[in-house]
């Protein structure tokens, strides 16, 4: 992976010196701990956004064509699967 130019990051005394300590115990240097972090923060918020989009997506398809299951044929089809069932979902009505 081609890093691209240096990105200058400022930090409170108190949060480098944590950083700093925490790389140490690590056996990691502190820039590559920042790194971690900022990749595992952008693909999490990467993830919400995805969510956020398909919940937003469902409720479109919903409003457009009425379709939708209850409440309680998804949590019993949800049961099947936390049970280990191959359990095909429910099927949507009006």
């Amino acid at each position: 992976m081609a890093l691209s130019p240096t990105t200058s990051l400022k930090l409170e005394a108190g949060l480098k010196e944590r950083l700093r300590r925490l790389a140490n115990l690590r056996r990691r240097s502190a820039h590559w701990l920042m790194r971690a972090a900022i990749e595992q923060y952008v693909e999490r918020e990467e993830a919400r956004e995805r969510l956020k989009e398909d919940a937003l997506a469902a409720w479109t398809d919903f409003e457009r064509t009425g379709r939708h299951v209850t409440a309680e044929e998804a949590d019993a089809w949800l049961e099947r699967l936390e049970a280990g069932e191959d359990a095909q979902p429910p099927i949507p009505h009006e």
